[in-house]
């Protein structure tokens, strides 16, 4: 039995070291509509993810989400796989679980499902580190 273990462990070490591994996802990453844009951190253990919304563009329909502005959108998201966070969001007013994956450097991919049926993926795009 103990000889499967260390296989396991081993197992489990090489696949992680080939994930690649990617620059933090803090920083300033915007909707590839361009209209928003949200600021995310590590937080919690460093492994954990937090964002905020923190700029609407002017365009008309976005007065109805004014009051999300810098309001919490990400608290504390887990980290499930290598690049990938898990948990509850909240956008526009709407409470969500979802993911995030970071695909490169400069690009994320956030998806979220509201009752389990309702869901939306939005692309993300890296503003400044």
């Amino acid at each position: 039995m103990r000889c499967w273990t260390r296989i396991a462990l081993g197992l489990t070490i090489t696949a992680a070291s080939l994930a690649p591994a990617l620059a933090s996802p803090a920083g300033v990453w915007e909707l590839d509509t361009r209209d928003t844009r949200f600021t995310l951190e590590m937080c919690g253990d460093g492994t954990q993810l937090c964002g905020m919304l923190t700029w609407l563009s002017d365009a008309n329909y976005n007065a109805q989400y004014e009051p999300y502005l810098n309001r919490p959108m990400a608290d504390r998201m887990t980290q499930d796989a290598p690049n990938r966070w898990k948990g509850a969001m909240r956008l526009m007013g709407h409470r969500l679980s979802g993911t995030i994956t970071q695909n490169s450097p400069n690009h994320l991919t956030l998806s979220g499902c509201a009752f389990l049926v309702v869901c939306k993926t939005y692309q993300m795009y890296r503003m400044e580190k």
